[in-house]
């Protein structure tokens, strides 16, 4: 439930957003059952990375390539979501063997599980509503998108206006919770792209890929794919979809275009979203993971990320090797 509960609010919420909030829930139930938390919270952050994936708002790097292949909400939708139903089938029955040995149940302690009175943990009930009400409208936004033709960011917004407006909630006490080290990151990282872009070096490691694989579309996806998991792993996927972006833009564009050709966004989705389960440094949700453990005296170190992340990588990734191919062919 924590992980199925992960990847279903990492697709409408990011994932990191999703870790904070699913966090402190499974610290208790753990503590509550006298079960390790580190598996459960390694699990939920794979889960959010797969989730994600699902939709353009899920992870930061579908927001990079978004905007770079003018993709729309639903494109995500019906492209990418499917695949990661299937994905997270195939996730869950991999917990239950990777994690098989804290699946304990002890009646006793379940007993007071149930005793719990979950209300009592919602300190203002107008607020969750209200905030549930608002997140409503703006995923019903981000649907409509061909019909209200706003852009994602204007919607989210908008919503973000909307809920400041209608609650007792002050602009200082929103602007507050704002990740602005994280905007002026991005904010960095796509000038230093755009350097490499206009002094020619993306379109030339572009020219290279597409002479590397003779034009072939299965094999520059198949490659794409392999690469972006392989890389995602050793360094975060948002700075890896940042630079890779505006090469696969290229590549687009030899392969024929936004038809054909877009598989190649798809191959760079999928190849960055689940390489970054592989290593805890892959993903900025694993990172936050292992930070939440630390604080709790709960360590996860490197290696003990690495070891499940590796396989679930391997496996999800070769689940759509031969999937992708075929689209292609």
């Amino acid at each position: 439930m924590l992980v199925v509960i992960t990847a279903v609010a990492s697709a409408m919420l990011d994932n990191v957003t999703t870790v904070l909030l699913i966090a402190p829930v499974t610290f208790l139930v753990c503590e509550r059952l006298a079960l390790p938390a580190a598996p459960y919270l390694i699990a939920e952050a794979m889960a959010s990375n797969i989730g994600g994936a699902a939709t353009l708002v899920g992870d930061p790097p579908n927001i990079i390539i978004a905007s770079r292949g003018g993709l729309s909400f639903n494109d995500f939708l019906i492209h990418m979501a499917p695949l990661v139903v299937v994905l997270m089938v195939v996730f869950v029955g991999l917990c239950r063997i990777l994690f098989r040995k804290v699946f304990v149940y002890d009646p006793e302690r379940a007993a007071e599980i149930m005793a719990l009175n979950e209300r009592e943990a919602i300190r203002d009930p107008r607020l969750l509503w209200q905030a549930l009400g608002v997140l409503a409208l703006v995923m019903v936004g981000f649907v409509l998108h061909p019909v209200l033709h706003y852009e994602p960011s204007v919607v989210a917004v908008l919503g973000a206006g909307v809920l400041v407006a209608a609650t007792k909630v002050t602009t200082e006490e929103s602007l507050e919770e704002v990740e602005w080290p994280t905007l002026v990151f991005f904010a960095g990282l796509f000038v230093m792209v755009g350097a490499l872009v206009n002094t020619g070096v993306i379109g030339e490691l572009s020219q290279i890929a597409v002479s590397a694989t003779e034009g072939q579309l299965g094999l520059t996806t198949m490659g794409l794919l392999g690469v972006s998991a392989g890389l995602s792993a050793i360094v975060d996927n948002i700075p890896y979809v940042a630079t890779m972006s505006p090469i696969v833009a290229e590549l687009v564009q030899a392969n024929g275009g936004n038809g054909t050709g877009q598989v190649l966004w798809w191959a760079l989705a999928f190849g960055a979203d689940l390489g970054g389960n592989a290593t805890a440094v892959g993903a900025a949700a694993n990172v936050v993971v292992l930070g939440i453990a630390a604080r709790n005296r709960t360590p996860i170190s490197f290696w003990e990320f690495t070891r499940y992340g590796l396989v679930v990588t391997a496996v999800t990734v070769a689940r759509w090797w031969r999937r992708i191919c075929g689209f292609v062919t």
